[in-house]
């Protein structure tokens, strides 16, 4: 009986480590991508080593990206954390949209940062992008936040938390990301 006890433990905690450490968050190196932009410049992955990447799968067709362009969230952390290293881009993977519909999309809502075109979806596949908006923050090569933009889906609460601001704003007193996983919504 004590084996059989000592068998299940030696089995069971390992995978009740990784089950702890996934809900943890723990950071992994972020995928490497080079893509163009709208413009057609090209974008590396280590041409922001030494900054605070965040990433914001998108898509002009979803109505969450839509409200947000509009509210110009985006734009607002993009200006707010310049000068602390943070850099926002945008990632569209989607087969619905070709570079000249994102640049439209940009242009009507004065988007300020980046957008890349991921046209065959191999960064989105490896990233495990499945939402537009989805967030990803990278910093020093590692992914330490992916998830929602905010806890309001519905962009109506006076309360609204943003996940991004939040993640941001820890990192850069220098301490852990305190919810470095959410459920994304779009």
């Amino acid at each position: 009986m004590r084996r059989w006890l000592v068998l299940a433990l030696v089995i069971a905690l390992p995978a009740m480590a990784v089950s702890a450490n996934d809900e943890k968050g723990d950071e992994k190196a972020a995928p490497a991508f080079s893509l163009k932009d709208t413009n057609g410049k090209v974008h590396k992955s280590d041409d922001f080593k030494d900054k605070t990447l965040v990433i914001e799968w998108t898509e002009p067709g979803c109505p969450y990206i839509v409200r947000h362009a509009a509210k110009k969230t985006l734009n607002s952390i993009a200006n707010d954390y310049r000068d602390k290293g943070v850099v926002v881009i945008g990632i569209c993977t989607s087969s619905k949209t070709d570079t000249a519909k994102m640049a439209a999309f940009m242009k009507e809502h004065k988007i300020n940062y980046p957008v890349l075109m991921d046209l065959d979806g191999s960064v989105g596949r490896s990233y495990g992008a499945t939402n537009t908006p989805h967030m990803f923050i990278i910093h020093r090569g590692k992914l330490v936040y992916q998830g929602a933009i905010d806890n309001d889906r519905s962009m109506r609460k006076p309360d609204s938390v943003s996940y991004i601001r939040q993640a941001l704003d820890e990192l850069i007193e220098g301490k852990s990301i305190s919810t470095p996983k959410t459920k994304p919504y779009g």
